[in-house]
């Protein structure tokens, strides 16, 4: 990305946009989203050096938006609570998390609220007060990560960070109506993050929109020796969902306790993505929602306590009464009762995952209701535990998800999430990008599909091999679908330089064979730019019959890429179409010609390629 001193959303400087900030935070006058604002010399201290940075030519694709950070995860110079004050220990060093955030040119505005240790999905359960939504006054902001969402959604901060065990990235973002990503466990670094349930924590990122929330994890999804739990890319991961995906949705059975609102909210996503050339399955969601009760009614419970059940213990008096008592109902939970926990959870979650065979992804409810404060207050334990009825499985499960916010019911808000396996977090944003409201509006639409050619967004994985294709893999060809299948990501139409040609070869399907020839004998060639991984462009160069083979291609803009090349030797007899300009154009003029020559009087025979 070059350089810029604008905000993709707001513009102008970092400076500009902090000003803007603290301006927005005033206005706002919610004191109870934050447990922290740093001091207004310091940010913009901050602000100013990334704009020196801009200046002096860095490239940072974050460059001066404001950050907003949950206050269990460090930022050097400033105290971590974990909502609870006693608790505050000033960081040394700042989380990997908000280092790569800052390095990419955010700037950190503050600390947020949250659910007392990250336990709880409604914001309520914090000495620093109960975080009411942006958009519903009236209900909860969800949790843990509640000030974080609430910050973006009032236009304070631009991207918040937060973090998600049993739903706290995505249960605020349908209640405030912003996007929330949760990344597959380990993507994101979590050192310098105060544990909740260490072996199914990740960091997680709020955004208005869904691109910014995917450049952001961009930034943090990079692996960190300081976390051990860190993991990286695989060799053959996917870089795209596939054009005509397959989604599974719940039985009928298992929205028994969803809200009409949600509800509705629920089939009008689903029709969307039908819309968009989705096909649906029906699956049963018993294994997973017997999962989701495992995680604070079983024995998982157990790593709250060894987070922080012996410091509420001894320090009482600054604890939140239903976190304490879900810690102190920890601390009873026995090693055996631990480990059989563990083993249910891992025969679950084969059940569970089976029953996706042949899907890319699952569209669930984010929540089923959205309770108001009141409702939260008269019965925090059950009201809490109904929110986590589609999240909780999630991270037991290794899966990753996309919380795409839907509006208003007439009872709160409503949000869907689209969930899948580990390490296809860019099936479910692709996926999540149909999902996408035309602004944040009451009544807003949904995005415009975009169109056929448009160029894609950059992947999230970054081990993409530019490819350039020319024939019977373009799309509408025949052999297009085995590309899909290995993963490709649409980037764009391409074209050659000058320098080559084409020919046609009699095969089925037919195919053509594209040569490089002296500069200023040869012609330009369309084609279609794609990314795979090096795992796919090894297995899609396995499966090239000969004459055809994998080389060096430039283009017109002056890169050079791996395309699908050949030698002309090999098919001295074969027509040169090199004039037409490119594969579908050939296609085109030897159909027309079929009728009356029987396609052979459809190729220029006359080019010096012929018979080289």
């Amino acid at each position: 990305m070059t350089a810029t001193t604008t905000t993709p959303t707001t513009g102008g400087t970092a400076l500009d946009r902090v000003d803007r900030a603290f301006a927005a935070l005033e206005a706002a006058g919610r004191p109870d989203v934050w447990t922290l604002v740093r001091d207004r010399a310091d940010v913009e201290d901050e602000a100013r050096a990334v704009d020196a940075r801009v200046a002096a030519g860095e490239s940072l694709p974050l460059a001066g938006l404001v950050l907003a950070v949950k206050d269990n995860i460090d930022v050097a110079g400033l105290p971590t609570t974990a909502a609870h004050p006693a608790h505050q220990v000033v960081a040394a060093r700042s989380a990997t998390v908000v280092d790569l955030l800052r390095a990419a040119g955010a700037v950190v505005l503050g600390k947020t609220n949250l659910d007392q240790f990250a336990t709880g999905l409604t914001g309520s359960r914090s000495p620093y007060g109960a975080v009411a939504s942006a958009v519903a006054p009236d209900r909860v902001s969800g949790g843990s990560s509640s000030g974080s969402a609430v910050a973006v959604a009032l236009g304070i901060a631009d991207l918040a960070l937060g973090t998600d065990t049993a739903g706290s990235g995505r249960v605020p973002a349908a209640f405030n109506r912003v996007v929330g990503i949760k990344p597959t466990l380990g993507l994101v670094p979590k050192d310098g993050v105060v544990p909740a349930c260490a072996s199914y924590d990740c960091v997680t990122v709020l955004a208005q929109d869904l691109d910014l929330a995917r450049r952001a994890m961009a930034v943090m999804a990079a692996p960190s020796t300081l976390d051990p739990s860190s993991r990286t890319w695989p060799a053959d991961v996917r870089l795209a969902a596939p054009a005509a995906p397959v989604v599974a949705v719940p039985r009928e059975a298992d929205l028994a306790d969803v809200a009409p609102g949600v509800r509705a909210r629920l089939d009008a996503a689903v029709a969307r993505l039908v819309e968009a050339g989705a096909t649906t399955r029906v699956v049963d969601l018993t294994p997973f929602l017997a999962a989701a009760r495992l995680l604070y009614g079983g024995g998982l419970v157990a790593e709250r306590y060894a987070a922080f059940g012996a410091y509420l213990a001894e320090h009482p008096e600054g604890a939140d009464p239903s976190v304490a008592r879900i810690a102190a109902d920890a601390g009873r939970v026995s090693a055996a009762e631990y480990q059989a926990a563990r083993d249910e959870v891992a025969a679950l979650r084969a059940t569970a995952l089976a029953a996706l065979d042949g899907c890319d992804a699952l569209l669930v409810p984010t929540a089923p209701e959205h309770p108001t404060l009141a409702e939260v207050a008269a019965a925090p334990l059950t009201t809490n535990a109904r929110l986590g009825l589609f999240t909780n499985f999630v991270n037991l499960f290794d899966m990753a998800g996309v919380a795409m916010p839907l509006g208003p019911t007439g009872a709160g808000e409503a949000g869907v999430t689209v969930l899948t396996r580990a390490f296809d977090d860019q099936v479910a944003l692709d996926l999540a990008a149909l999902l996408e409201k035309d602004g944040r509006a009451d009544d807003a639409g949904w995005r415009a599909l975009p169109a056929a050619d448009a160029p894609a967004p950059a992947p999230l994985p970054t081990a993409g091999v530019p490819v350039v294709v020319f024939g019977a893999h373009l799309r509408g060809e025949p052999l297009h679908p085995e590309l899909l299948a290995l993963g490709a990501r649409w980037v764009g139409p391409v074209r050659t330089a000058p320098d080559y040609r084409m020919l046609a070869l009699a095969t089925t399907p037919a195919k053509p064979l594209v040569h490089a020839v002296a500069p200023g004998t040869g012609g330009t060639l369309e084609g279609e730019e794609y990314l795979l991984t090096p795992d796919a462009l090894g297995r899609l160069l396995l499966s090239i019959p000969a004459p055809l083979g994998l080389g060096r291609v430039r283009t017109d803009d002056g890169r050079e890429l791996v395309g699908f090349v050949g030698q002309p030797g090999a098919a001295p007899d074969a027509a040169d179409v090199t004039h037409l300009g490119g594969w579908r154009a050939a296609r085109a003029a030897s159909a027309a010609a079929a009728p009356t020559a029987s396609g052979a009087a459809t190729a220029d025979r006359s080019g010096p390629d012929r018979k080289p």
